[in-house]
């Protein structure tokens, strides 16, 4: 397996970026417009990449160098937005890709969502949450950005404190995570 490689993306400029060896200490600070995509599979240069907050797919690929020949193009939504800590995995042809935002290895049942990163169908997983309202989820988050505590879910259309109360133990949003 090979080493995760760092991509700085500075100005907006993702097409022309040199791989980091290493950061800094100062230069790993959270930056909140800064996230973290690692993207895998049949793109040129895999690897993780720093970009903006409310980059799209399709930019994720043109900072990997493109598809490879062998990719299969149609499995990947190019103008879905990314998120902090999402994998993108570009499948060769014939295989069956994945955008994942959840940890990968299961804990058991107590594993608890990463809100955040979830997808719609994780998001329906919830005590008294049906497509609606993880569809509703997911469109405030994209539109106003990651869920900074438990009560910003009072926000969304639809979620009031009784459905807050029955999910709140079973999501993690940043100010949980350890």
């Amino acid at each position: 397996m090979r080493n995760q490689e760092m991509k700085e993306v500075e100005n907006g400029d993702i097409e022309n970026q040199q791989p980091i060896e290493h950061l800094e200490d100062d230069e790993n600070e959270i930056i909140e417009s800064k996230i973290m995509v690692d993207i895998k599979g049949e793109v040129e240069t895999p690897g993780v990449y720093e970009i903006e907050q409310g980059t799209r797919v399709i930019d994720i690929i043109k900072a990997a160098g493109g598809f490879t020949k062998d990719a299969d193009e149609n499995q990947i939504n190019l103008a879905e937005k990314v998120h902090d800590e999402m994998v993108l995995i570009v499948p060769k042809l014939g295989e069956e890709g994945t955008i994942t935002s959840t940890v990968t290895s299961q804990q058991g049942s107590d594993q608890k969502l990463r809100i955040n990163l979830a997808s719609k169908e994780e998001i329906e997983q919830l005590n008294g949450i049906g497509p609606a309202k993880a569809q509703a989820i997911i469109d405030f988050r994209e539109e106003n950005g990651i869920f900074q505590q438990v009560d910003d879910l009072l926000q969304v259309n639809g979620i009031g404190e009784k459905t807050l109360e029955n999910i709140k133990d079973n999501i993690i949003v940043p100010s949980q995570m350890e």
